[in-house]
């Protein structure tokens, strides 16, 4: 209880808070904008924490993860377009909620499911922490392999109707994920000469390429009336409506948020994993899974809810092990190093003032974060008003720049061109999207932990006598078959 005390009297005081507030401001931005990722804004605030108390820099660095988690819901809604990589699935409901004439009550509901995915994480980690820590390690090459194997499955649910086109697209998107060097031998693989391409396709530029680029174009075909959403549409936020929402919706959100801190947990998976994996479930326990990607609320609160749960998620293994669950914990695992903390089983013992420091720092983050989206909702909403004549150039301006900002080179945009050249032909032919961007997330992963466990036993019985391992097996089995007869079940109604 000391302990408790002393950390809220480290972080409860006007520099602390200030910090926090700056930095979420600051990740709500950069999460806004298409292409600047929230690892990109948790590097830049690295070198700030150097000159600060452990307890404030780790502070600045949570305040731009959580705002950044958040803020790509504004893009996701209002352009179709995502600011970060964990808000795919946003845009497969918000952004037809706002086309549908409701702008403020879809990032409303993006807004308040965010929210209540932190927390939810949040507590989970306050007094779970060791224990899924430990389960976390159990996790070997099998494992890894199983989880995205199951994630893979969600391809049967994600093809809008056309079971076909959704599996040439998953397809399409692990033919792209092959390109580069092989993961254990570094044999060059389709790279046809280019040493660009040694290192593969990256996937932010891709991303933009297919959903940002792809819906730009689409939007430019369009007679003058129909390029942006309509400027009457209500842009009011519905706060008591959205909390009411929430709470019919109470088992999707505590769910959404279980599978989010789970998959956060996990090194290397992320946010646009828990994104997917939480849409996919969710639309595979709806009573009305064929709403899912017309502007169903349930499909939105699924997808926020699970990003931001895993903002907690990531951090058991580094609390618990000094093992960095994706590359924001990487940097703040970093921070405590330089000041000569090092995380692991004892550091609750040795530091516990830091520890319950954090703790509370995640919980006051996405409090700040709640207020500042609240209060900006309607200056958001105003993006609606835009000519699109100059709407269309800006965004395509950021998008280039975000692409060209991950490794600096001129290729990244050219790969943001062709796959928006190819994303718009896609759209163009009704081949879904989602399955393509899962592909490429997914295949050099499960690639990757196929290959290992391959190594280090080539009997596949592994895979079976694993438990955790045979029970995400058939797990992915029973999700791909229930996703194809759930899809056969939709094209059957839609063709009567």
């Amino acid at each position: 209880m000391e302990s408790i005390l002393l950390s809220f009297e480290a972080i409860l005081n006007v520099q602390t808070i200030l910090i926090l507030l700056t930095g979420v401001i600051a990740g709500i931005i950069i999460g806004s904008i298409p292409g600047f990722t929230i690892t990109m804004g948790v590097a830049l605030t690295l070198p700030f924490s150097f000159g600060m108390e452990p307890i404030n820099g780790i502070a600045l660095m949570m305040g731009v993860q959580v705002g950044g988690s958040s803020g790509g819901l504004i893009t996701a809604c209002l352009l179709g377009i995502p600011g970060t990589p964990s808000a795919m699935a946003t845009t497969f409901d918000g952004y037809p909620m706002a086309k549908n004439g409701q702008p403020g009550k879809a990032l409303a509901i993006g807004l308040w499911s965010s929210f209540v995915g932190t927390i939810i994480s949040g507590i989970i980690l306050i007094f779970t922490a060791p224990i899924l820590a430990e389960w976390a390690l159990a996790f070997g090459p099998w494992e890894m392999f199983a989880l995205m194997l199951f994630g893979i499955s969600a391809i049967a649910s994600l093809s809008e109707g056309s079971l076909l086109k959704g599996l040439i697209a998953g397809s399409l998107g692990l033919m792209f994920s092959m390109v580069g060097s092989d993961p254990l031998t570094a044999v060059s693989r389709f790279t046809f000469g280019m040493t660009e391409l040694m290192a593969g396709f990256n996937f932010l530029p891709v991303l933009i390429g297919i959903f940002a680029f792809s819906q730009l174009m689409d939007d430019i075909r369009k007679p003058p009336g129909q390029l942006s959403l309509d400027s009457s549409a209500s842009v009011s936020y519905p706060i008591l409506q959205t909390i009411r929402d929430l709470w019919k919706s109470g088992v999707n959100v505590i769910r959404s948020s279980l599978v989010g801190t789970l998959v956060g947990i996990l090194p290397a998976a992320g946010g646009s994993i828990a994104n997917i994996l939480s849409y996919d479930v969710a639309k595979k326990f709806s009573k009305k899974p064929q709403e899912f990607g017309k502007g169903s609320k349930d499909g939105l609160i699924a997808a926020e809810s699970a990003n931001n749960s895993s903002i907690g998620g990531s951090l058991v293994p580094m609390l618990s092990f000094g093992i960095p669950g994706d590359a924001v914990t990487a940097m703040m695992l970093g921070a405590l190093l330089i000041h000569g903390i090092q995380p692991g089983p004892l550091l609750m013992q040795n530091q516990p003032v830091l520890v319950n420091g954090i703790f509370i720092s995640l919980f006051i983050a996405a409090i700040l974060m709640l207020i500042i989206q609240s209060f900006g909702i309607k200056v958001f909403m105003k993006i609606n008003q835009i000519p699109h004549h100059l709407l269309v150039p800006i965004v395509l301006l950021l998008c280039v720049l975000g692409s060209f900002a991950v490794n600096n080179r001129i290729f990244d945009v050219w790969v943001l061109l062709i796959f928006g050249l190819l994303g718009f032909w896609m759209k163009a032919n009704k081949f879904p999207l989602a399955p393509f961007i899962l592909g490429i997330i997914l295949g050099p992963m499960i690639e990757e932990n196929l290959r290992q466990a391959v190594s280090v036993s080539p009997s596949l019985t592994m895979f079976f006598t694993r438990p955790i391992s045979a029970a995400l097996i058939i797990l992915s089995i029973l999700s791909m078959g229930y996703g194809i007869y759930s899809n056969m079940k939709i094209s059957k109604k839609v063709k009567e």
